[in-house]
């Protein structure tokens, strides 16, 4: 659904964007993730043909952004990080001024309205002014309104920014019934975590540059050297930390109040391996498992050989 090769953008000596390479496929719900200024409402705004690359390519559906704009915006539905709302509407009368704006006829717009103000839960705010609403609310509206004309693929920018746990989890559970529907989202966040539980991968971006890519688990997973096991025994626990720490792969072992915890760099077959040793040389272990790696953790260490 998105295709972007060797994408850049400078402002004068400043590089917004550097060689930027991404695809994401269409039903995906692709996360991306990278600190304020790293480049993401760059790439956005180029997707939605609201800004022209320097130089690069950038596709939506196979179109170019560039040679045929008034074809992509058809297909997208944007969300800037910041949006304007008519404060004099009711809910109903925001979305039939953008469903008039796409040409749609006024029957199907009185049709389509209660159907949208139902997918994002605000039904019964329907002839509620928009100034009246909470920002989760507004959210969920403006959310509504890249949805009138139908499109294959939704560009989402910082879209869960300044909402309350609850609001987030809306957002959430909005965002699955709209990739249940076959559409393709990207949604961007300076929050690793925030995003996490929304979305199938994640690119990460630093300084213009995509430094990782993929599904959080397999990231999460390619820091090694972030594993902390922690393995639980019968007895013997100074031994075993003594005989840990001549095991390749583990990088610090001590006792701590839950047991013994380890360090460790290794795969998840020589993490089978080495809980296997600790059995065959008679450590009596009541339980072995992997500490969950902070996300926070996770998106400092990738981002932080991107740095110049």
């Amino acid at each position: 659904m998105i295709e972007i090769r060797e994408l850049t953008k400078t402002y004068g000596a400043f590089t917004a964007l550097n060689k930027l390479d991404l695809t994401v496929d269409r039903g995906t719900v692709f996360g991306f993730v990278g600190p304020n200024g790293a480049g993401k409402s760059t790439t956005m705004s180029i997707l939605a043909t609201l800004l022209l690359p320097t130089s690069g390519s950038a596709k939506v559906g196979g179109i170019e952004v560039t040679e045929r704009p008034h074809e992509v915006r058809r297909l997208i539905g944007y969300m800037p990080d910041f949006f304007g709302v008519y404060d004099n509407f009711k809910a109903t009368e925001y979305l039939d001024f953008y469903g008039a704006s796409y040409g749609i006829a006024r029957p199907e717009r009185q049709k389509l309205i209660p159907q949208l103000l139902e997918l994002v839960n605000l039904s019964d705010k329907a002839d509620a002014y928009v100034d009246s609403l909470s920002r989760g609310m507004k959210q969920r509206l403006c959310l509504a309104r890249c949805l009138v004309h139908d499109p294959e693929l939704l560009i989402l920018d910082e879209p869960a920014s300044g909402l309350d746990p609850r609001a987030r989890i809306e957002m959430r559970e909005i965002l699955k019934e709209l990739k249940s529907m076959g559409k393709t989202i990207i949604i961007s966040s300076h929050i690793l975590p925030e995003l996490a539980e929304m979305v199938d991968e994640i690119g990460v971006i630093e300084n213009g540059l995509l430094v990782a890519k993929g599904r959080v688990s397999d990231i999460q997973q390619s820091m090694n050297a972030n594993r902390v096991l922690r393995i639980r025994l019968l007895d013997r626990e100074e031994d075993a930390v003594l005989w840990l720490k001549e095991q390749p792969g583990v990088t610090l072992a001590h006792r701590d109040e839950t047991g013994v915890s380890a360090h460790y760099g290794g795969t998840d077959e020589t993490q089978w391996e080495l809980l296997r040793g600790l059995v065959a040389a008679e450590f009596r272990v009541v339980s072995f498992s992997e500490e969950q790696t902070d996300l926070e953790d996770v998106f400092l260490e990738i981002t932080k050989g991107a740095r110049p």
